[in-house]
């Protein structure tokens, strides 16, 4: 699973460094879906260049730095939407519930009862 210069992720002693939980989530979902089939790495990577190249256009700076997960989730959601996955539109209405949870919402003790 190679990928272009341009592609690459940030790294730190030949490991992938995530700046954010939802970092590394992202990098492992697409992963799985590729290992599913869902698309091939070529694909993604396809994918993750074009919405990179998409945004150096509108930089103002040459020197200007992008967030690269950013454009690595944007790659992503591109390419479900392509493929007919799950439609643009409903990601980001799914992303905005999830955004707006509040802190720490999904970390409440679970009572069982037997």
């Amino acid at each position: 699973m190679e990928l272009s210069e341009k592609a690459l992720p940030p790294m730190e002693n030949g490991e992938v460094v995530f700046e954010a939980p939802w970092q590394s989530r992202a990098f492992g979902m697409a992963r799985a879906m590729c290992e599913k089939g869902l698309f091939d790495w070529d694909e993604f990577r396809e994918s993750l260049i074009t919405e990179i190249e998409k945004a150096e256009l509108v930089m103002s700076q040459p020197d200007e730095q992008y967030h690269y997960f950013d454009y690595f989730l944007a790659a992503m959601v591109s390419l479900l939407n392509e493929k007919g996955y799950c439609l643009a539109p409903e990601l980001r209405g799914k992303e905005a519930v999830l955004a707006n949870r509040p802190h720490g919402h999904d970390h409440n003790s679970v009572s069982y009862t037997h």
